[in-house]
């Protein structure tokens, strides 16, 4: 049986299974580093399914290496399953609905996760079938969304001994997911002042929500002396008393700080962090900064990524139903008219390079983006990175949601379990299952893709972006 007739009997036969993966996911979304239920789920399937587990890996409650082989290469298909607050909503509906839940996967994570499990679990079998040497590993990875899990393995060794990583995310696109990515810090900022009657005695108060406004204003003022790579947001996680009347004594700001590398990262982190102090020395107030977690740039392997064009061409099928194509016209619909104006934004990021006139009276990509290396920049951010520092590491995406579909909407979430959701799952995990046996079986790729790594090795040192003593959370 050749390789592209073996992954499809593999997927019709196990359909069931991996829905049911998806569906437990994305009943029980939790939010990063909290993926108690999920991890709990999926290792018990992993063991089901023949897999050999270690838990608790780089000392995180929800990560875990699932492994079957043995011997050279070992390659990893990573998998996530973190969810985001405030993105709950009723699947298979084209009008906002939350449940009165706050979290929900408005990024997909039940399908990545899933995705990636039954690619693994693909190349297990064919691995037990054809008597093949090598290691395949499923790891479980948590913490994505503002968390860096992967970045704290990698820090912690959880990746020396892999060849080889592929990965996928869900979105509108079939595409090799072909750019590099923006490096990030994520870091509070904790003001400390003095509370007191905001009208009897504001002059005995010192105001820590003041100090985080000033720190605001001025970190604003610093947008106008940055390269264009340069990103930076923030969030106000404590503000202190909930009353007028009453000067604030404490308040925290935090920021995610974007480059297109570490170091241009850190230099705006250096600039950020006096800023802070300026506006403490402003109010009189003290400030504590707090590094939550970084994560670097990725870097894309040229080689893996052509060989996983190869792989989706293979193995790429779908057939939209009058019922998809109907449900992704109602999502489109939902959208306001700026997404819809803009619907290639939510393509671009994933590798999609077919001409905007090719989804004119489309609601759903059916068909394979063309693929070539990019030195482009996707503006977000991603924990794949720190892997692909140390380990030749592709990439793909698959359409498993309506084109113009932005990612951490309540749209995403609503496709999460549709028809078009798991269709783009499959495609997902049999391109990369396919693209691992190649690396099984073919030592030209292996070469190639060793050369191309090895060449960005000699020019590049990596540094983890995370101090040894700062923990996840």
């Amino acid at each position: 049986m050749n390789r592209t007739t073996f992954l499809r009997d593999f997927k019709e036969n196990h359909l069931n299974q991996f829905k049911d993966i998806s569906e437990y996911l994305f009943y029980h979304p939790e939010l990063k580093f909290k993926e108690f239920q999920s991890v709990e789920f999926l290792i018990s399937r992993c063991k089901e399914l023949g897999f050999t587990v270690k838990e608790n890996v780089a000392n995180i409650e929800t990560a875990f290496i699932a492994s079957y082989g043995s011997g050279k290469p070992v390659i990893a298909i990573l998998g996530e399953y973190d969810a985001l607050p405030g993105l709950y909503q009723t699947p298979n509906l084209s009008s906002k609905n939350d449940e009165g839940k706050a979290v929900g996967h408005g990024c997909g994570h039940n399908l990545l996760g899933t995705g990636a499990l039954m690619a693994a679990s693909m190349v297990k079998d064919y691995i037990s079938k054809n008597h093949l040497n090598g290691t395949i590993r499923f790891y479980g990875c948590p913490g994505e969304k503002i968390g860096s899990g992967k970045t704290f393995m990698v820090r912690d060794g959880a990746f020396d001994d892999v060849d080889y990583a592929l990965c996928w995310h869900p979105s509108p696109s079939n595409s090799v997911m072909n750019l590099s990515s923006l490096a990030n810090y994520l870091v509070n900022f904790h003001f400390k002042g003095i509370s007191s009657h905001a009208a009897n005695s504001p002059h005995l108060g010192r105001s820590a929500l003041d100090a985080v406004e000033l720190m605001n204003v001025g970190s604003n003022y610093l947008r106008e002396h940055v390269t264009d790579d340069v990103r930076f947001h923030y969030a106000l996680h404590d503000v202190g008393s909930s009353s007028p009347s009453v000067v604030q004594d404490t308040a925290t700001v935090q920021y995610l700080i974007r480059a297109k590398t570490i170091d241009g990262v850190n230099d705006v982190y250096k600039r950020i962090k006096q800023i802070a102090k300026g506006a403490s020395l402003m109010t009189e107030t003290d400030v504590e900064i707090d590094f939550v977690k970084g994560c670097s740039n990725y870097i894309p392997n040229a080689m893996l990524g052509d060989q996983l064009y190869k792989s989706m061409h293979d193995i790429y099928k779908y057939n939209a139903s009058s019922e998809d194509e109907n449900f992704a016209k109602d999502i489109f619909n939902s959208l306001s008219e700026n997404e819809q104006k803009n619907k290639i934004t939510s393509l671009v990021g994933f590798g999609f390079m077919d001409t905007e006139e090719s989804l004119e009276g489309k609601y759903i990509y059916d068909k394979i983006s063309p693929y070539k290396p990019s030195d482009e920049i996707l503006s977000g951010s991603t924990d794949v990175s720190d892997v692909s520092w140390v380990v030749p590491t592709g990439q793909v995406s698959c359409a498993t949601s309506a084109i113009g579909t932005p990612l951490h909407t309540w749209q995403m979430t609503s496709q999460g379990l549709s028809n078009l959701a798991f269709e783009g799952t499959s495609n997902a995990a049999m391109t990369m299952a396919h693209t691992a046996i190649e690396l099984l079986q073919n030592k030209d790729l292996r070469a190639s893709v060793d050369e191309e790594f090895k060449t960005f090795q000699s020019k590049n040192v990596y540094k983890n972006p995370i101090p040894k003593e700062v923990l996840p959370r």
